[in-house]
């Protein structure tokens, strides 16, 4: 398949890899994948999470095994042994076992349909979005959140930022592009700790540039917004291309763009970087995340 417009940065668009758990189909960006490997045996680990499958070593690097059917509430059997797929989010190599790999599809985030409240609460959730394809319903599946369940040691913690030096920047406006309803939650905590208290929610990337788009109209955009935290992965539009519409405006690329992510790594750093993003980081750095926003806002602030 030609990918090369994904070479390109801020198209808004996604490869989603297509797989098989039990007789459902479910998606990941592929992003997040380093490779698939056929089934091989692993060493099980005494008192591991249920879900844990056990650990292998490809290539001198010691892998968790997830059985994602057992994560789902599905038969734990697998057909043929399936394929284990090697994921890298949030700085850790994590293997699913699945059934069956369908292929890749390109789509563009405002295919991707965000379930509501019926059937993705904020605590018990486990999927990011629902996608149609020819004739079946694919489900984007949440794996920082499978994962952090699994070990609540790789999510974002708000207790990094007990010992943080809380300032009076009331007046220092922020506005967040983040679709999961929890991290926002968890990100606003950790930014009023220390002292943010003007903080602008938006639900995914297109909702914050309509919000932008509104405050530049009014003609105060710059005294409305001192920074712009962003996630990468959201419906309808993704930080990518948020950051990319931002910076290219000759008013709003003033404004410090920060890309918050799980999946920051050395490709998707380059991306972001060629976007103009001021900072980027993986989502568990909570207390990086505040350090790098103080920066941006006290040269914003001074520039201005």
């Amino acid at each position: 398949m030609d990918t090369n417009i994904l070479l390109e940065s801020g198209t808004n668009e996604l490869e989603i890899l297509e797989f098989r758990a039990g007789n459902n189909f479910y998606g990941i960006n592929v992003a997040k994948i380093n490779e698939i490997l056929l089934y091989q045996q692993v060493t099980p680990v005494p008192n591991a999470h249920p879900c844990i499958e056990g650990i292998f070593m490809p290539r001198d690097t010691m892998i968790s095994v997830i059985n994602l059917r057992k994560c789902l509430g599905l038969d734990e059997k697998f057909d043929n042994d399936g394929l284990f797929v090697i994921t890298n989010f949030n700085s850790l190599n994590t293997a699913f076992h699945v059934d069956e790999v369908l292929g890749i599809h390109r789509v563009s985030w405002e295919e991707i349909i965000k379930p509501d409240s019926t059937i993705n609460s904020d605590e018990s959730g486990v999927s990011t979005g629902v996608i149609k394809l020819s004739d079946r319903l694919v489900v984007i599946l949440d794996f920082e959140k499978i994962v952090s369940d699994i070990n609540p040691e790789t999510s974002l913690k708000v207790s990094d930022m007990d010992n943080y030096e809380r300032k009076d920047r009331g007046e220092s406006p922020i506005l967040i592009a983040e679709d999961s309803a929890l991290l926002q939650k968890l990100i606003v905590e950790c930014l009023k700790k220390a002292g943010y208290t003007k903080i602008i929610i938006n639900d995914n990337g297109q909702e914050a540039w309509d919000k932008l788009c509104e405050f530049k109209e009014d003609g105060d955009v710059l005294e409305s917004v001192h920074c712009i935290i962003t996630d990468i992965e959201m419906p309808l539009m993704d930080g990518h291309r948020l950051t990319k519409l931002v910076k290219e405006d000759n008013v709003m690329k003033k404004i410090p763009v920060v890309i918050f992510s799980s999946l920051i790594n050395d490709q998707i750093r380059r991306k972001g970087e060629s976007l103009g993003a001021d900072a980027q980081l993986t989502k568990p750095e909570i207390g990086k995340l505040v350090e790098a926003v103080d920066e941006l806002i006290e040269r914003y602030e001074a520039q201005r």
